[in-house]
């Protein structure tokens, strides 16, 4: 049976409710990538003197988009779940803007899957945040 890993990430994340309400979209997903874009909401605001996005829900976009990535890998079965992440925060992003993550997985044994993403603005050569992962392969022993 052939398993449209596109579809099964998209499904996947459209049922998780905290990706739902911060309108988490996946721009772009493939063979071991995915780039989630999440807009600008006030109601996600972390400092209202500064307008800025709360850093939890950067930490849920780059979360959400390192497992999109370990699930479109070639060498997972399926589904995935985090076992760590660690986030550096770079900057604040620009109040108004969306900010769009863009993880890959690039390597994958038995049981761990492991990620880098990077997070930005619209100043994509400036990123927001990095991040490094990693998550469970389904299926392992």
């Amino acid at each position: 049976m052939h398993v449209d890993k596109t579809t099964l990430a998209r499904e996947f994340i459209n049922l998780i409710p905290q990706a739902r309400a911060l309108q988490l979209e996946i721009t772009e997903i493939r063979d071991g990538l995915a780039v989630i874009r999440m807009p600008y909401d006030e109601g996600l605001v972390g400092d209202p003197d500064t307008g800025v996005i709360h850093g939890g829900a950067v930490s849920t976009l780059m979360d959400t988009c390192g497992g999109a990535a370990t699930m479109a890998h070639p060498s997972n079965p399926g589904g995935t779940a985090t076992i760590s992440l660690r986030i550096d925060y770079l900057r604040a992003a620009t109040p108004g803007q969306a900010i769009v993550a863009r993880a890959e997985c690039h390597h994958v044994t038995r049981s761990v899957a492991f990620v880098r993403a990077t997070a930005h603005d619209d100043d994509a050569e400036n990123p927001v945040a990095t991040a490094t992962g990693t998550f469970t392969v389904e299926g392992a022993a």
